[in-house]
């Protein structure tokens, strides 16, 4: 049997979510070995290598349509399970920097659930394809291999240490704490750059019983975003619904307003930012957990696309680039990356020469724009360190800024910040003369100054009537009149 055609091997470091799409894209082409330190769960539980699974994460629906792509079905396995796909902005909440962002007609969608549900289908999904095996309790301790290429790894197994796992292909989605790099550099590979840049941001996060109904009646999302433009910390506060009629509360502060995992705190400081909402509906609210706190979340990028890797290794997820969760870009770059890396896999074969250097030039595109999105912004806080804006920056800047003014009022403007914040289109979809039509003309003449609840969503949570509220009933301007966890909205974005 000749080489093209031989049966092939690839190893996936990490059982992340990454790690999980890449060997559901791998499996297509070789059978895949998915290596990870800890005993992963059978079920919705959580992960002790994933310690930010305790916070809110909401996977975009950009991301959720490379996932439905690389796993048919996937998006409605997780509504199946309990998680809810809600409208963008139509069950949204929010005040940007900006102002409240009216609740118009879908433009995009999302899915709200805990990260441990939202792992659990992926996982079942890939364990249960054909020719993918998971080596559990299990750590890489190195790449086998020369600079040129990479022929396997060495693992320390509970059985055996330093035992050698060949592959024609070693991915590494071991994250945050990816040791890549060294590896690399111990075979000779050197000047692998990186970058970071850090607000000094914290988040602390904490489950409360929601308010009875609220989960039938389709509560929004709601979430008061800090304001980059003043030179003062950012601090936001955020109510996900999730799965068991519960809601998922994250604040967050950059340097010098940070949150802290004192309970007695938690209100009070979702109370004291920008708009006191979210810490008005979580007043009296049972907690159904402790508060969990996470530092640590700077922007970090790696340029492996940029150094001379070895032929048959490549690095996808976290450990390419972590970014602000508050984008929640994570989840949606790591698909979008793996779906290229599909496409290329399917036009040249897992065995192509150069193959790993290709994907890793193939995932570059999203990891950058999402990058260029995160940073921006981050480098505006007092006290961030790392790379400085790019010359030019304030420009593009002042024009976003005026964008999202309009997105306040302007249902067209409203669109098209929603296409590129679920990463459903490039930042350059802003850049097309029909949107900068609109952002000359933008203008928050009209906005709402009061969160734009409607007068039954405040009368279920709790609260008292205010001037300004959406009126009607328990559905916000724009609402479809049913929804359901299909599919149909799933494809190309404009």
């Amino acid at each position: 049997m000749n080489q093209s055609s031989a049966p092939r091997h690839a190893v996936v470091i990490g059982g992340s979510l990454s790690g999980l799409l890449a060997a559901a894209v791998l499996a297509e082409h070789a059978t895949v070995t998915v290596i990870d330190a800890d005993r992963l769960p059978e079920g919705p539980a959580p992960r002790r290598g994933l310690p930010q699974g305790r916070h809110t994460h909401l996977l975009w629906s950009g991301g959720a349509r490379a996932m439905e792509r690389i796993l048919p079905g996937v998006i409605d396995a997780w509504t199946g399970a309990g998680a809810l796909r809600r409208s963008l902005p139509t069950d949204l909440v929010t005040k940007t920097a900006q102002g409240w962002i009216p609740r118009c007609g879908e433009k995009q969608f999302n899915i709200s659930c805990s990260r441990d549900l939202l792992d659990s289908v992926v996982r079942a999904r890939v364990t249960g394809l054909r020719g993918v095996t998971l080596l559990q309790q299990s750590r890489v301790r190195a790449l086998e291999g020369t600079a040129e290429r990479i022929t396997g790894v060495r693992v320390d197994t509970p059985e055996e240490e330093g035992r050698l796992v060949r592959a024609d292909l070693v991915v590494d989605a071991s994250g945050r704490g990816s040791r890549a790099p060294a590896w690399l550099e111990a075979l000779g590979v050197s000047g692998i750059r990186q970058a970071e840049v850090d607000s000094g941001l914290v988040y602390a996060t904490r489950v409360f019983e929601a308010p009875a109904g609220a989960h039938e009646a389709g509560f929004p999302i709601v979430n008061v975003q800090s304001d980059p433009r003043v030179p003062v910390p950012g601090q936001t506060a955020t109510i996900v619904p999730i799965e068991g009629g519960r809601w998922q509360a994250t604040l967050s502060g950059t340097r010098g307003g940070q949150p802290t995992g004192d309970p007695d705190l938690f209100v009070p400081f979702a109370k004291g930012v920008r708009d006191p909402i979210v810490g008005e509906l979580l007043e009296g609210r049972k907690p159904l957990t402790d508060v969990a706190v996470t530092p640590g979340t700077a922007n970090r990028r790696v340029f492996f696309e940029k150094a001379p890797l070895p032929d048959g290794f490549f690095a996808v997820g976290d450990s390419v680039a972590t970014f602000n969760p508050l984008y929640g870009q994570g989840m949606s770059v790591a698909a979008q990356s793996l779906l290229a890396v599909r496409a290329l896999l399917r036009a040249k074969g897992l065995g192509h020469p150069g193959i790993g250097r290709a994907a890793q030039r193939a995932i570059a595109p999203a990891v950058g724009a999402a990058w260029e999105l995160a940073t921006s912004q981050d480098i505006l806080y007092p006290g961030a360190t790392g790379t400085k804006l790019r010359a030019g920056a304030g420009l593009v800047n002042a024009y976003v800024d005026r964008l999202m003014t309009g997105a306040t009022t302007d249902e067209t403007l409203t669109g098209v910040l929603f296409d590129v914040i679920t990463m459903s289109s490039a930042p350059t979809r802003w850049l097309r003369p029909p949107v900068v039509w609109h952002v000359l003309r933008a203008s928050d003449r009209g906005a709402s100054g009061v969160p734009p609840l409607t007068a039954a969503e405040r009368a279920l949570a709790g609260l008292a009537p205010v001037d300004g509220a959406v009126p009607g009933g328990g559905a916000a301007p724009g609402r479809p009149a049913a929804q359901t966890g299909s599919v149909d909205s799933v494809g190309q974005a404009p």
